[in-house]
């Protein structure tokens, strides 16, 4: 992912992916467990996508190269708040 609009459509594609399991679920099409360890798995893609989209936008505010943004591995992004 390398510019904003395949971020954008990346989360869009994680959101999507996520109500469809939990519309599944709620059918009784997919397991607790396989729900929980999909949702988290979910979850903290679409918490590496934002950190790095906030990362993109951060540089491009104050002049540095929105390209050299990186992703931050899952336990970083996911430490956050801990």
């Amino acid at each position: 992912m390398s510019d904003d609009k395949s971020l954008f459509s990346r989360i869009d594609e994680l959101v999507a992916e996520e109500h469809e399991l939990r519309t599944k679920h709620a059918a009784g099409q997919v397991a607790d467990d396989e729900e929980k360890a999909r949702l988290h798995k979910l979850e903290v893609e679409l918490d590496q996508c934002w950190d790095l989209l906030r990362q993109r936008r951060a540089k491009r505010e104050f002049g540095d190269d929105p390209e050299t943004a990186q992703p931050r591995p899952a336990d970083v992004v996911e430490g956050y708040l801990n």
